[in-house]
C-alpha cells in the first residue's frame, strides 16, 4: 500500500513562534507543502542551498499570470497576499519586462550614491538618539521600535522617493494593513484603495513640482518614453520601494537590538571592536533576519526541490529565515547567534535577477544606526523578556510591534 502523503502545514497569520514554524517545515525537507489564508496550497523552500538554486532557476516565474488558483478564480478577494501577486512593479515582472523596471530605479541604490546618503544617515541617527530621553518614562523605558527602528528608515526611502512628511506615518499604517497576513478582507480592500490614493498624490506632487529624488526621476524618463513605464508601474514601483526600504530595515534594526541584549557577550565583542558593526548586521541577517516567507514565486512547469515535486502554477514561499538556520549550511550550532561567523553566509536578500537593490542602503542604515546606539547607551537592556515581545502578525516579515527598551547610563 502507497503511504498517503503528508497534509500541508497551515501558515499561521499571526506570525507567532517564527523559528519554531521553521524548524517544523526543515524537518519535512527542503522544500514542504503548506496551506495558506484562504486555503491556497502553496510550497515553502526552506533549505539553503536548494532556495539558492530556486532564486535563479530560469523555469521560475514572478508574474501573476503563472499563479493557476489566481487565474482560475480560486483566490477570494481580499486575500491577505493579494498585494505581493498583483502589484505591477519589479517584484512581479520577469524577463525583459524586469531588467527595464529594475534599470530604472538601480542608479538610486549604487553604492557611490549609498555612499553619498551617509551623512544624512548619520544625521538622522544623531536628532533620534538625542530625542530618545524625552520619550522615556520615569524608569528610563522607551519603545525603541517607534522613536527609533521605525522613523530612522521611513524617513530615509521617503526623502530619497520625495515623498512628503505628511503622507509618511499614514503610508506606513496602510502598509501594515496590506502586508499583514492577519488582516480582514474588508480591511485590505479599503487599504489598497486608500493607498493607491496616496501614492498617486506623491505622483501629482512631483510632476507638478520636480526635485532631485527618484520619484521625480521615474516619471521623467515615463515622460520621455511612454512605453518604458506605465502608470500603474510607476505607483508599483513606488509602493515596492517604500515598503522594502523601511520596512525590512525597521525590522533588522529591531531584531539586532534584541540579538545583542539577548547575548551580552556578543555585543562586548562589537563594543570593544573586536568585530565590526557590519559584522553583527550580517550575522542578524542571517540568524533572526526582517524577512522570513516572502511570496511568490510559480513554477512555469513541475519542478523538482530537494526530491519533492512542486507542480506547476503553484505559488512558492521563499523561506529566508528558515534558510539561514539550515544546518546542512550554518552547521549544528545554526540556531546560535556568533557575529565571528564569516559574514554574507545568507540569503536574506535573496539572490540572482531578484537580488534586493537596496541591500548597501539597509547595511549602511542599520551598522550605523546599532553603533550610535550602543556608543551612547551601552547598558540598553530589553525591558521585558524577548520571548513575551509580540510578534509582527505576519509571516512574510519577522520581528515585533513594540521594542520596549531601558536606556540605562
Amino acid at each position: 500500500m502507497t503511504e498517503a502523503p503528508e497534509a500541508p502545514q497551515r501558515m499561521d497569520p499571526t506570525g507567532a513562534a517564527h523559528h519554531a514554524v521553521n524548524a517544523r517545515l526543515r524537518e519535512r525537507g527542503p522544500a514542504a507543502p503548506v496551506l495558506l489564508p484562504g486555503d491556497v496550497e502553496a510550497f515553502a523552500v526552506t533549505g539553503h542551498e536548494e532556495l539558492r538554486e530556486l532564486l535563479t532557476d530560469t523555469r521560475i516565474a514572478k508574474d501573476a499570470r503563472h499563479f493557476a488558483a489566481l487565474q482560475e478564480g480560486r483566490v477570494p478577494e481580499g486575500w491577505p497576499l493579494a498585494v505581493y501577486a498583483t502589484v505591477e512593479g519589479m517584484t512581479t515582472a520577469d524577463g525583459a519586462d524586469h531588467r527595464r523596471l529594475r534599470s530604472l530605479v538601480t542608479k538610486a541604490f549604487t553604492h557611490r550614491r549609498v555612499a553619498q546618503l551617509r551623512p544624512r544617515v548619520e544625521q538622522l541617527v544623531a536628532e533620534l538618539l538625542a530625542e530618545l530621553r524625552e520619550f522615556a518614562e520615569k524608569d528610563g523605558t522607551v519603545d525603541l521600535w517607534e522613536h527609533f527602528a521605525y522613523p530612522l528608515p521611513m524617513n530615509v526611502i521617503c526623502e530619497l522617493l520625495g515623498v512628503e512628511p505628511q503622507s509618511r506615518d499614514r503610508l506606513h499604517e496602510l502598509f501594515r494593513v496590506l502586508l499583514s497576513t492577519d488582516s480582514k478582507p474588508a480591511e485590505i480592500v479599503s487599504a489598497g484603495r486608500e493607498t493607491a490614493g496616496v501614492l498617486a498624490g506623491v505622483v501629482a506632487a512631483r510632476r507638478a513640482d520636480p526635485g532631485d529624488d527618484l520619484t521625480s526621476a521615474l516619471i521623467a524618463a515615463r515622460e520621455e518614453d511612454g512605453d518604458r513605464l506605465s502608470e500603474t508601474e510607476l505607483t508599483g514601483t513606488l509602493l515596492t520601494l517604500t515598503v522594502a526600504g523601511h520596512e525590512t530595515t525597521m525590522s533588522l534594526i529591531t531584531n539586532a537590538v534584541r540579538a545583542l541584549c539577548t547575548h551580552r557577550s556578543q555585543l562586548e565583542l562589537a563594543l570593544s571592536g573586536a568585530v565590526t558593526w557590519e559584522s553583527v548586521v550580517e550575522e542578524t541577517l542571517r540568524y533572526d533576519g526582517p524577512v522570513g516567507f516572502f511570496p511568490f514565486r510559480y513554477p512555469t512547469e513541475d519542478i523538482s526541490v530537494g526530491g519533492t515535486v512542486i507542480p506547476r502554477g503553484t505559488p512558492v514561499l521563499a523561506g529566508y529565515t528558515a534558510a539561514g538556520r539550515d544546518p546542512r549550511t550554518h552547521g549544528p550550532d545554526a540556531d546560535r547567534f556568533d557575529v565571528t561567523r564569516p559574514p554574507d553566509q545568507h540569503l536574506s536578500f535573496g539572490h540572482g535577477p531578484h537580488f534586493c537593490l537596496g541591500a548597501p542602503l539597509a547595511r549602511m542604515e542599520a551598522a550605523i544606526a546599532l553603533e550610535a546606539l550602543f556608543g551612547r547607551h551601552p547598558g540598553l537592556e530589553l525591558a521585558v523578556p524577548d520571548e513575551e515581545l509580540p510578534p509582527r502578525p505576519s509571516f512574510v516579515g519577522n520581528s515585533t510591534l513594540v521594542l520596549p527598551v531601558r536606556l540605562g547610563g
